[in-house]
């Protein structure tokens, strides 16, 4: 009989209950075991949503508890570090929400701890399992734009005031749209074209009473490519979520994956018939030169797959695949999250040199 795995979730606003439980429910392998359920309204989502699942009020609940075997860390990134460093000690797995840490040298850290203890540590970059992004990728990899010269990905939004108390709108390490919608555009783009050599950042503070980056934009460079990685939250008419220029063309992708929307109105993945399945009209449009032919083709979106994060959890701890999220890679978004602050403040290219360790 195959085991099944115990988790422990710390952290039960919008990341535990959007972007982990549905998913953790879902896989046979997993059983959504202890949840820190601090306030009434989120005690009473779990009993209604997950009846089986312990509430605690302490992650040391959770960490101490002999029968977890992963722990999954989705709270605000200013204890990414401190409760990921405790679960490895305790001798548990740990999954922890991007961003990995606020510094590369606390990355570094629970890397060498990781491997001191033998313990599986990820980053939840979900992103990579989004529809539009593995459609971008397919498109890249067949080769269609023939070299890509220039690549722009953005994260844009409205919402011109601040939300009272919310931790990614206060001037906190780790804090800001850079190391939210930020760290997951440098996942993707390091996972499409490798290592960048330089990183040039300009981040801003734009709405009224800001006290965190609430627009950025990071370039990073390579030998015959610019990447160009946007977040603004003052975009009210949407604007495109990719843009590849390529030698023989174009390809142009607006719209968002809509596994978030269902997620956020309460599906479940393994309930939904057509999860992940992106509406027509937001399908990429292709537009090349190929043999002297002009070519615009509507290019179908690849499925949204959430669900694989988790299922190739399983299969690693089963020793049937290889971790497709490495500590190393969610290190190495970090470092150019470092390198872009540097950037802003001294305002000049910051050169990676030999800095990435994943790539």
């Amino acid at each position: 009989m195959q085991k099944k795995y115990k988790i422990g979730l710390i952290g039960f606003s919008i990341g535990g209950q959007v972007f982990h439980a549905p998913f953790i429910i879902g896989n046979t392998s997993l059983e959504l075991y202890k949840v820190t359920a601090r306030k009434p309204e989120q005690q009473q989502i779990l009993a209604n949503k997950y009846p089986t699942a312990v509430a605690v009020q302490t992650p040391d609940e959770i960490i101490d508890d002999p029968l977890v075997d992963i722990v999954v860390i989705a709270t605000s990134n200013d204890v990414h570090f401190s409760l990921t460093k405790q679960a490895l000690n305790a001798g548990k797995h740990v999954v922890v929400e991007k961003p990995f840490t606020n510094t590369t040298a606390e990355a570094d850290e629970l890397i060498a701890l990781a491997k001191q203890k033998g313990r599986i540590l990820t980053v939840h970059h979900n992103a990579r399992f989004h529809s539009d992004f593995k459609t971008v990728k397919r498109i890249i990899e067949r080769k269609r734009l023939g070299s890509v010269v220039n690549y722009q990905a953005r994260f844009d939004r409205f919402r011109n005031y601040l939300r009272e108390g919310a931790w990614r709108e206060q001037d906190l390490p780790g804090s800001g749209i850079h190391y939210d919608l930020g760290a997951h555009l440098i996942d993707q783009a390091l996972q499409l074209f490798g290592k960048p050599e330089t990183v040039f950042a300009d981040l801003r503070k734009q709405r009224e009473h800001a006290k965190a980056v609430d627009d950025f934009e990071i370039i990073l460079s390579y030998p015959t490519r610019k990447v160009s990685l946007f977040g603004h939250m003052l975009a009210k008419e949407p604007t495109p979520r990719f843009s590849l220029y390529g030698l023989k063309g174009s390809f142009v992708k607006r719209g968002v994956d809509p596994q978030e929307e269902l997620l956020r109105k309460g599906a479940f993945p393994h309930e939904h018939p057509k999860w992940g399945v992106e509406s027509e009209h937001l399908h990429g449009v292709l537009n090349i030169l190929e043999n002297r032919q002009d070519i615009r083709e509507t290019i179908p979106s690849e499925i949204g797959a959430g669900q694989d994060f988790y299922q190739n959890l399983v299969d690693v701890l089963n020793g049937d695949a290889e971790l497709l999220i490495t500590p190393q890679q969610a290190r190495d978004v970090i470092r150019i999250l470092e390198a872009a602050e540097q950037s802003w403040t001294e305002q000049r290219v910051i050169s990676l040199k030999d800095e990435l360790i994943a790539y």
